[in-house]
C-alpha cells in the first residue's frame, strides 16, 4: 500500500522547511521506509489512552540473578507481584549497547545490549505489558560506528555530527550541564571540535543533514515494529543547532517532531509520541505544536513543585501553577511524575516559586544527603538544574516527622500525581521506596547514581517479604493506590480537571469529571504537619461520600486531614 498523495504532500512541506530544494529526493527515501514498515506494524487506531493507562519506569537490568537476562528477571517479579493489576506499560530505559550516562549513550540503536537479554526478552515482557522506548535521538557514543567513520573521514559519515571551528561565538547556546560546548577529537583530516550537549561520550547528531533524520526515522519505525507503543524522544530540545542562537526549542526542532508525528499518523497511528524536555512549562508545552505535534509533553513543574509544598507546608505556588494550566487539545495529555531516572530538575520552577523557596529546597535535598548538579549560563557561572535524590527520601527526615509520617506523605505526594489529568509515570524506586544509594554514589563518582540503585532478585524480594519494612509497605500501599486509581472513569485523561480551594494555603484541591458526567472524584490533600477540617458542602452539593483510598464513607459534609493526608473523594450521579 503506498502512501497517500495527501500524505505526501504534507510530509513534503515538513521536508522543505527543514531542507529546501532537497525535499523532493528526501520525501522519495522516506516514503520507500514508510512502505517497507506499513505491513509490518499494528494499524490499530482505538482510542489512544483510558484511566488504565500507568507507566512504570524502569531499566532493564533493574533486577538481576545468575538464572536469567536481567529483562526476564523483571517480567518474572512483575509476574509474581501480579503488578499488571496496576500497570499496563513498561518504559524500559535505553537497552542498547552504550559506554556511558546508564545507556543514553548508544553505541547500538537496532541491538539489545547482551548484558540485558535480546528481543526476544524484550517480545516476551511485550505480552504481559505495552511498552515504551527512548529514541535517543539528539546525540550518540563516540564509540558508535557512525562516529568511527566519521574519525576515518568516510562519506557518508563526515556530515553526521557538528565539527565546528572553536573561534565560533557559542556563547548564546542555552547549557543543560556544565561541561564545554564542544570536545577534541583526533580524525583523519586532523583535530575536530565535535559539539557535546550532556558529554564528551555523547557526540551530537546534525539533523542538518537530512541522511541523518532518516536513519532515525528508520529506528523510529524499527522500534515501532518492535512493540513499542510509546515512543520517547530524549533531549529532544537541543536537537537542531545554529550558531548564534540558543540552540533549544528552534524552529527547525518543532518542525522534526511534527514529521515523526505525521509518519506515525500514516504508519503507526496507535502510537503516542513523547517529548522529554526539561525545562520551564511554557516552554516545555509548546511541544505540543497546534494539536499537530507530540501527543503527551512530560509534566516537569510537578514533581519540583510538590516537593516545595511538602517542604514549606504551603501548597500555593502548586495551587496556581495548577489553576493556570486551562484546557488541553484534543489528542494531547500530560505525562505526569515524580521521579525518574534522572533527578528533579529545577529549571521548570524558574517564575513559579521565590528564590528564598527555592534556595531553600536546594538546600533541603543537601540536607537529605542528595546531591545538585549544574548547568552552565551563558554568563559563565553555574546554578543548579537538576536535585539528584530519591524522591522517597527527599520528603522524609524532619525532626517531627515518625517513619510512618514518612510514608504518608510520600504516598500523598504519590496521590496527588496519579490523580492529576493526564497519564501517571511510576519511577521503580518510587514503586519499592528506595531510599538514596549513597554507596552508589561514592562507588561511581556520579550524582545521578543517588536514584538508579540496582537490586538482585533475591535482594528485593527478602525486603519486600518483610511486612515491616517501610519498603513493603510503601510497595503495598503505592499498588492498592494504583489498583484503585485505574477503575476510575474521572481519571481518563482527558477527563476535565478544575481546581478546587478549600480555602487553606496547606491544601492542594483540584475535581476531576468522567467523560459521561457519571462520576467525579475530588483530589485533596494536607501538605502541612496539622489537622485542617474540609468544608465539602460548596462543591457538587457535598455529595462526596467516599474516599476512594480508604474505601471508607463519610458520615457529613465535612473532612478532615491528618498531617499529610490525602482523599480521593468520589461523588458518582
Amino acid at each position: 500500500m503506498s502512501i497517500s498523495a495527501e500524505s505526501r504532500k504534507r510530509l513534503f512541506q515538513r521536508l522543505q522547511k527543514l531542507y529546501g530544494d532537497k525535499a523532493e529526493n528526501c520525501l522519495d527515501e522516506l516514503c520507500s521506509r514508510c512502505e517497507r514498515f506499513e505491513s509490518q506494524v499494528s494499524k490499530n487506531s482505538d482510542a489512544k489512552w483510558s484511566e488504565r493507562d500507568v507507566v512504570l519506569i524502569t531499566y532493564g537490568d533493574q533486577i538481576s540473578d545468575d538464572s536469567s537476562p536481567p529483562l526476564s528477571c523483571l517480567q518474572r517479579f512483575l509476574e509474581q507481584h501480579r503488578v499488571a493489576q496496576a500497570i499496563n506499560t513498561v518504559h524500559i530505559l535505553p537497552f542498547f549497547p552504550y559506554s556511558s550516562d546508564d545507556g543514553f549513550s548508544v553505541i547500538d540503536y537496532r541491538v539489545v545490549d547482551p548484558d540485558l537479554g535480546t528481543w526476544k526478552e524484550v517480545s516476551e515482557l511485550g505480552q504481559s505489558f505495552d511498552l515504551m522506548f527512548d529514541l535517543v535521538l539528539n546525540h550518540c557514543s563516540q564509540h558508535h560506528e557512525w562516529f568511527q567513520q566519521f574519525r576515518e573521514s568516510r562519506d557518508p559519515y563526515h556530515g553526521y555530527f557538528h565539527a565546528v571551528d572553536p573561534s565560533v561565538d557559542l556563547s548564546a547556546v542555552t547549557r543543560p550541564r556544565s561541561s564545554p560546548v564542544l570536545t577534541p577529537y583526533e580524525t583523519k583530516q586532523g583535530t575536530a571540535h565535535v559539539w557535546t550537549t550532556f558529554s564528551d561520550d555523547q557526540v551530537d547528531l546534525n539533523f542538518s543533514n537530512p541522511d541523518v533524520l532518516l536513519e532515525m526515522l528508520d529506528i523510529l519505525l524499527f522500534y515501532v515494529q518492535q512493540g513499542a507503543r510509546v515512543i520517547r524522544l530524549d533531549a529532544i530540545a537541543y536537537l537542531w543547532k545554529r550558531p548564534g542562537t540558543s540552540c533549544i526549542h528552534l524552529s527547525e526542532t518543532h518542525e522534526v517532531v511534527k514529521l515523526m508525528r505525521d509518519v506515525l499518523d500514516v504508519i503507526a497511528p496507535a502510537t503516542i509520541l513523547l517529548t522529554e524536555t526539561n525545562v520551564p512549562h511554557d516552554e516545555n508545552v509548546s511541544y505540543f505544536g497546534d494539536g499537530d505535534e507530540a501527543h503527551m509533553v512530560y509534566q516537569f513543574s510537578l514533581s519540583p513543585l510538590l516537593l516545595d509544598a511538602f517542604l514549606n507546608g504551603n501548597a500555593e505556588p502548586l495551587m496556581e501553577w495548577l489553576n493556570s494550566l486551562g484546557t488541553m487539545q484534543s489528542g494531547t495529555t500530560y505525562f505526569n511524575f515524580t521521579a525518574s531516572h534522572d533527578g528533579v530538575g529545577v529549571r521548570p520552577l524558574e517564575g513559579l516559586v521565590s528564590s528564598e523557596r527555592f534556595e531553600r529546597l536546594v538546600e533541603h535535598v543537601r540536607a537529605q544527603g542528595g546531591k545538585v548538579s549544574t548547568r552552565r549560563r551563558p554568563d559563565g557561572s553555574d546554578s543548579p538544574y537538576e536535585l539528584n535524590v530519591s524522591y522517597f527520601s527527599a520528603l522524609g527526615k524532619d525532626d517531627s516527622l515518625s517513619s510512618d509520617g514518612h510514608v504518608r506523605r510520600f504516598l500523598s505526594s504519590q496521590a496527588i500525581m496519579l490523580g492529576l489529568r493526564g497519564i501517571p509515570g511510576v519511577y521503580f524506586h518510587s514503586l519499592v521506596g528506595t531510599p538514596n544509594y549513597a554507596a552508589g554514589v561514592e562507588e561511581t563518582g556520579r550524582a545521578r547514581t543517588i536514584n538508579r540503585r540496582k537490586y538482585v532478585f533475591s535482594e528485593l524480594e527478602d525486603i519486600l517479604s518483610d511486612s515491616a519494612s517501610t519498603q513493603a509497605t510503601v510497595f503495598n500501599n503505592y499498588c492498592q493506590m494504583l489498583k484503585t486509581r485505574i477503575s476510575q472513569p474521572a481519571f481518563h485523561p482527558d477527563a476535565p480537571q478544575r481546581v478546587v480551594d478549600f480555602g487553606y494555603d496547606a491544601v492542594v484541591g483540584f475535581e476531576r469529571q468522567a467523560l459521561d458526567g457519571n462520576q467525579r472524584v475530588v483530589v485533596a490533600c494536607n501538605v502541612s504537619s496539622s489537622p485542617v477540617e474540609l468544608d465539602l458542602a460548596k462543591i457538587n452539593g457535598g455529595k462526596y461520600r467516599c474516599d476512594l483510598l480508604t474505601d471508607t464513607q463519610l458520615s457529613s459534609t465535612s473532612c478532615t486531614l491528618a498531617p499529610f493526608q490525602a482523599v480521593w473523594l468520589s461523588s458518582v450521579s
